[in-house]
């Protein structure tokens, strides 16, 4: 009796393996993918009720829009999209910051983002880098852009943000050095600080 196990056995438990160990890996990056929770659909706002300062989207009625409760995972250079808002009172940002219950100016470097890396206020009044068009500027997390609701009085008549947005102030796109021609949306990176 030679071995217990032939080498013919051998090559297929580890290919058995092998094919468990990849299929047990794509669960995980299947996983960390954040796909849409539902919709919202669209509800033409009342007569000046949807601000379109910084070329702000207003809903339009019967459009179904997609909610996310999840952001793409944060890492070291996580890929987003960065976005214009004014975190003043009257700006497009609608009420006051989530995090503080205040406006801001808009020459200060704050940033909303969407509601999975909000993380329920987790990252509440924490800095924050972003890095674009070669730049990089630290700015405080001061709101929620909100990706679960929208369409409302409370969101001002906007549709819920993607799940991979920082929405951020003037000041922000300033540091960046990025013209004011080209500002309302740009490719970035961000990691906490």
């Amino acid at each position: 009796m030679k071995g217990l196990f032939s080498t013919k056995s051998c090559s297929k438990i580890i290919l058995v393996g092998i094919i468990v160990f990849v299929a047990i890996c794509l669960d995980i990056v299947e996983a960390q993918q954040c796909r849409p929770s539902g919709r919202v659909k669209g509800k033409k706002p009342p007569p000046g009720q949807c601000n379109t300062e910084d070329d702000s989207d207003c809903c339009k009625a019967g459009e179904m829009y997609k909610v996310y409760k999840c952001s793409p995972p944060v890492t070291q250079n996580t890929k987003a999209y960065l976005t214009l808002n004014s975190f003043e009172e009257g700006g497009d940002g609608g009420g006051p910051s989530e995090c503080d219950n205040h406006y801001h100016s808009d020459d200060t470097p704050v940033v909303a983002l969407s509601t999975g890396w909000f993380n329920n206020e987790s990252r509440c009044l924490k800095n924050i880098t972003i890095n674009g068009n070669g730049q990089s500027v630290v700015a405080m997390v001061v709101d929620e852009c909100d990706s679960t609701r929208g369409c409302d009085a409370d969101h001002d008549y906007q549709p819920p943000c993607p799940n991979n947005i920082v929405d951020a102030s003037k000041a922000v796109w300033e540091a960046l050095g990025v013209s004011r021609n080209n500002w309302g949306g740009l490719d970035i990176t961000w990691s906490d600080v």
